[in-house]
Order: structure tokens, then sequence, then C-alpha cells
């Protein structure tokens, strides 16, 4: 049930940072390196919660601290990757009944804006396109840190969460308590410049 909206945030995730073209840095997001994670958290009737994650998905995002306003991300996810560490519950996740991977098998976030809100902090506006919808999708983000590696390289890192509410992606929870019709999606990466 929250997979779907999970799935979207998870793009959303990756998505979240705050960027400029001019003098931005380009970043891929360090999927591979396990420093990126998309993850969700909903309610299960009201007594206790799933909790899970997107293990396969990718992105990029271009940040210029002296022009955050003109940051941009992007993120695609494989929803079929979707882990909550029960495999009859997963299965069903991805059934038509909720995230219908068979059908709808790539969750993406492509930002449209981001508006800074204070030291490191911001909004990131996109649209999220999950289960065959597209929404406009905020997320307040925070920039981690960001500088050199230990192999010569530059990273910077971002970390985000915001509350889907999973009919806006065509997932019907109306048979579920509606402590069950939204969802809590956290997305957390380092990007590598390039």
């Amino acid at each position: 049930m929250l997979k779907k909206t999970a799935i979207a945030t998870a793009l959303s995730a990756a998505a979240l940072m705050g960027v400029s073209q001019a003098q931005a840095a380009d970043y891929v997001i360090d999927a591979d390196g396990q420093h990126a994670f998309v993850q969700f958290k909903i309610s299960h009737l009201g007594y206790s919660y799933i909790l899970g994650s997107f293990e396969e998905f990718s992105g990029s995002f271009s940040y210029d601290p002296e022009n955050l306003e003109d940051s941009t991300a992007s993120l695609e996810v494989d929803v079929a990757s979707l882990n909550s560490n029960h495999a009859e519950r997963d299965k069903h996740i991805k059934s038509d009944d909720f995230l219908d991977v068979g059908e709808y098998p790539t969750a993406t976030f492509t930002s449209t804006g981001f508006e800074p809100t204070g030291d490191n902090e911001g909004v990131l506006t996109g649209e999220l396109t999950l289960h065959g919808e597209t929404n406009e999708f905020e997320m307040p983000v925070t920039l981690v840190g960001e500088g050199k590696d230990p192999w010569g390289g530059y990273r910077a890192g971002f970390e985000g969460s915001t509350t889907l509410t999973l009919a806006d992606y065509g997932i019907d929870m109306s048979d579920f308590p509606e402590v069950m019709h939204e969802l809590e999606l956290y997305v957390t990466f380092e990007g590598i410049r390039q």
C-alpha cells in the first residue's frame, strides 16, 4: 500500500538537492556504494509500522551553494526493488492491488525548483510519477555536508522527508483505516561530483 508512495518518494528522495546551472557542479548519486537510501514508513492498522526501502535507483543533481535557486535533481526508481523484509508482503505490495510493478515498473522524479528556507535548508519541488500518476511533489531537504573524500573525489550529501497521500497516485486505501492512507518518505544520499 505504502509501497507506491514509497517508490515515488524514493525517487523523490534522490532528487532532493540544491543546485545551480551557471556555476553548478554535476553530481551522480552514489547508490552503488550504498551511500544513498529511499525508505518509507507506513502505519499497519494503527497498531505498528511497516518500514521498507527501494533498493535499486539512480539519479543525479546539480548543486552550487552560491545559486541554490537554480539547483536541479532527477531520480529513477525500480519499483520492483521494494523490500519490507517480508517476501509475501512484498509480493502483495508489488501486485496490481497496489504498485502493479508489471504495468508501472519505474517511478521518476524531476525537479522544477528549489527554494532556500535557511542555512543549508530548503524545499525541493518537482514532478513525481508513480503508478502511472504524476503530481507536483515537495520535500524539505537539508545539506548534511560536502567536501573531499579519501579517494581524491568531492562529495555532497543531502537528506529529506515528506508525507505522501497514496490516493494521489491512484492507490486505493479505502478498505484500510485512515491512518494508512498516508506514507512517510525519507531519502538520504551522497553525490559524487563529476
